[in-house]
C-alpha cells in the first residue's frame, strides 16, 4: 500500500509531509509525496522550487522510509494529477494540509482540498499546520 501526500511549499504542506512520514513509519508503507502545477507563464506558489524540492528529498532520504518525491508540470492541475495517482496506485490514505482561514473562508475549505475530498475514492486525512 502507498501513503500519498499532496505537498505544497507552505506550512500546511510541511504538516502533511510530517504526518505522512509518521504514518508510513507506523504502518511500514511506501510513501509518495507529490507536488504538481499546470505550468505555463504564471508563477504558481504551490509549486516547489529547486531548493525546496531538494530539501524534501533530503527529509525523505533521512526518514529511512521507502519514499519518493514526484513533481509534475505537464498541463494538469494538482487535483487531476492526484486523482490519476489514486486511480493507478493502491493508496491507503491521501494526506492533505489545510491552512488557517478567516471566518468567511471557513465556509469553504479551498478549491484543491474540497475537490480532493469530494473526488478521490480513498480515505483523506486533512492536517493543519501548527502556525
Amino acid at each position: 500500500m502507498t501513503i500519498l501526500v499532496a505537498y505544497v511549499p507552505r506550512p500546511e504542506g510541511q504538516a502533511a509531509l510530517d504526518k505522512g512520514i509518521e504514518i508510513a513509519k507506523r504502518r511500514n508503507e511506501h510513501l509518495m509525496v507529490v507536488n504538481a502545477s499546470p505550468g505555463g507563464a504564471n508563477e504558481d506558489p504551490s509549486f516547489a522550487d529547486v531548493q525546496d524540492f531538494e530539501r524534501v528529498q533530503q527529509v525523505l532520504a533521512d526518514s529511512g522510509l521507502n519514499a519518493e518525491l514526484k513533481q509534475f508540470v505537464r498541463g494538469k492541475n494538482a487535483v487531476e494529477e492526484i486523482e490519476a495517482l489514486v486511480a493507478s496506485l493502491p493508496v491507503s490514505v491521501l494526506i492533505i494540509g489545510l491552512r488557517k482561514r478567516s471566518p468567511l473562508g471557513k465556509l469553504i475549505l479551498g478549491s484543491v482540498a474540497q475537490e480532493l475530498l469530494l473526488s478521490v475514492p480513498c480515505p483523506v486525512l486533512a492536517v493543519k499546520s501548527a502556525g
